[in-house]
């Protein structure tokens, strides 16, 4: 009788079981690793496929998938990966089911102006840059916290055992460094229109 596997309160044993499902092959490390997230998946493929039994379909196709791309994948954040795997296989299964529709644009109908483009990507890039100078006016907890919860998507529980503070501390100081984070923003996007 084999020995259950401990209860994952955190993403470093999801690392460790992807690191032994990659050296083993093991197909029980697989399972566990990837039953947690099932209900996370079947959502996934409920809210692109609007159909319980295709939706539950997907989410074991979605496991047989995992036994070649986990070994060829460097994943860092498995939740975050594996929500991407789910939603490509739901657009892949709709796009073969024929219910996207793929509609070719002609040249004549796009845009040649390059200016047009590039002005695009510089608004973005400029969007960018003022996230990223505004993340760093914020004081250290907040930024960290923030930075945990929207980058990294962590929860407020785990954002507490990897910091060391109380789940109420965490959750405010994410509320805190969202609002400073909105003010901040606005307050730049002012000055570059001035």
């Amino acid at each position: 009788m084999q020995e259950p596997l401990p209860i994952r309160k955190d993403g470093q044993a999801d690392q460790d079981l992807i690191r032994a499902y990659k050296r083993t092959g093991s197909m029980q490390v697989l399972g566990e690793l990837y039953a947690p997230y099932m209900e996370l998946v079947l959502g996934v493929c409920l809210k692109y496929l609007k159909d319980h039994e295709a939706a539950r379909d997907a989410v074991m196709n979605i496991f047989e998938e995992l036994v070649d791309k986990l070994k060829k994948h460097e994943v860092d954040q498995f939740r975050g990966w594996l929500y991407v795997v789910a939603r490509n296989h739901c657009l892949m299964q709709l796009r073969k089911d024929g219910k996207v529709k793929i509609t070719e644009i002609g040249e004549s109908f796009m845009q040649s102006d390059e200016e047009w483009h590039l002005n695009g990507v510089m608004e973005k890039e400029a969007s960018l840059k003022v996230m990223e100078d505004c993340m760093e006016t914020l004081p250290g907890e907040q930024k960290q916290s923030v930075a945990l919860f929207y980058l990294d998507g962590k929860c407020y529980q785990e954002i507490a055992e990897l910091t060391g503070q109380e789940w109420n501390r965490v959750r405010s100081q994410i509320q805190n460094g969202k609002r400073n984070l909105k003010i901040c923003i606005e307050k730049k996007q002012k000055e570059m229109q001035s």
